[in-house]
């Protein structure tokens, strides 16, 4: 190569990635296509949808609690039958919105997180911390199925539903949802005691 070619070459590389970054600049504003083909939402569109189902969330949550506090026990071993263990007691709780459940692990490794396809629509739900208390104010009527995540697939599960308008609009999706090992066979059972109990009328 000759030093004049290397000199021409050397002046036009910045020309060329300043061509090059304003395309880049250009694809962003307009939406990228995604692999087949279709043109992929802006930036700003997803952070807009993003935030709407953040404040559609925190909405369905909004709710005052009403001093009813509820306390769902953790325990390894189930103190009224040592046949059971990782329980929540009760593992059946009927509710009004505004009641508090507060969750209380009696022995260390327990905690509770809300299912998300066992929870009304629109409804935000929790997550606590393995070996301390938590507590939630329940926003809307509906199933509320729950687990520790531990022990989820040793069947400790539980679920709470809540009176009101709908309390069984998410029943079907709630009964449907899959769980690991010994949780179908719970939520089997909790769901027949519901029933059988006139719970779910």
């Amino acid at each position: 190569m000759t030093l004049r070619r290397a000199h021409l070459l050397a002046s036009l590389a910045p020309a060329a990635l300043l061509t090059l970054s304003a395309c880049d600049r250009g694809a962003d504003e307009s939406g990228t296509a995604s692999a087949d083909g279709a043109e992929a939402p802006q930036q700003s569109e997803l952070a807009q949808a993003d935030l709407s189902a953040t404040g559609a969330d925190r909405a369905a949550n909004d709710v005052e609690p009403n001093g009813t506090v509820i306390e769902i026990l953790m325990y390894t071993v189930d103190p009224d039958d040592s046949s059971r263990q990782h329980v929540f007691k009760p593992r059946l709780v009927t509710a009004k919105v505004g009641d508090t459940i507060r969750f209380v692990p009696t022995e260390p490794s327990h905690q509770s997180s809300s299912i998300s396809a066992m929870l009304p629509d629109g409804v935000r739900g929790w997550e606590g911390a393995i070996n301390e208390e938590f507590s939630y104010v329940l926003p809307a009527p509906g199933i509320y199925g729950h687990q520790c995540v531990p022990h989820y697939a040793a069947g400790m599960v539980g679920v709470i539903i809540v009176e009101g308008e709908g309390k069984t609009d998410n029943l079907d999706l709630a009964k449907m949802s899959g769980h690991p090992g010994l949780g179908v066979p719970q939520f089997v059972e909790i769901f027949a005691e519901a029933e059988e109990l006139g719970l779910l009328d």
